[in-house]
């Protein structure tokens, strides 16, 4: 839900600018590409760090579930994943992205920017529940945190780490 979370930043006002945008070209952005959007300095320096730390979340999620199995306190996982369950989050495919953009051709009555209609978003939410059903079944037989996850698996990584 990327107005959402533009709008926790207080950045809700740059909405329609993202919902030109894939999440793809939105991870991707530069202050320079802000600038010609007439986006102000100040606006423009937190979107970069905010982008910034989605890129960071999967590392987040790796620590968090480390600390969790040591047997720290709760308190600060938890507040960590409740603030990213409000930024926006791509549904995992393993498919790769050549094989992603002939669906996305082939599909184009769809519009995939990041402000999506109804009936994708109920695709996504489908893709990415079968992405997660894949990884975390085998992270829940024991403690030790279970195979690693493919880099990009922020959905099944979060409910990783929700299991433990």
């Amino acid at each position: 839900d990327v107005p959402a979370w533009l709008k926790s930043l207080r950045l809700h006002k740059y909405a329609a600018l993202f919902s030109q945008m894939t999440y793809e070209e939105m991870m991707a952005l530069t202050e320079c590409q802000l600038e010609a959007q007439n986006v102000t300095k100040g606006a423009r320096h937190k979107i970069v760090i905010s982008i910034q730390k989605l890129k960071e979340r999967q590392n987040l999620l790796k620590s968090l579930e480390r600390d969790i199995l040591e047997g720290g306190n709760l308190r600060v996982p938890l507040q960590e994943l409740h603030q990213m369950i409000l930024t926006p989050i791509k549904a995992y495919s393993s498919q790769n992205s050549s094989t992603e953009e002939h669906s996305r051709d082939a599909d184009s009555h769809h519009p995939s920017s990041l402000l999506s209609s109804d009936s994708q978003g109920s695709d996504c939410k489908d893709s990415a529940a079968g992405g997660m059903q894949q990884h975390h079944l085998p992270g829940c037989e024991g403690e030790s945190g279970g195979a690693p996850l493919p880099e990009g698996d922020l959905p099944g990584q979060f409910t990783r780490v929700m299991g433990k």
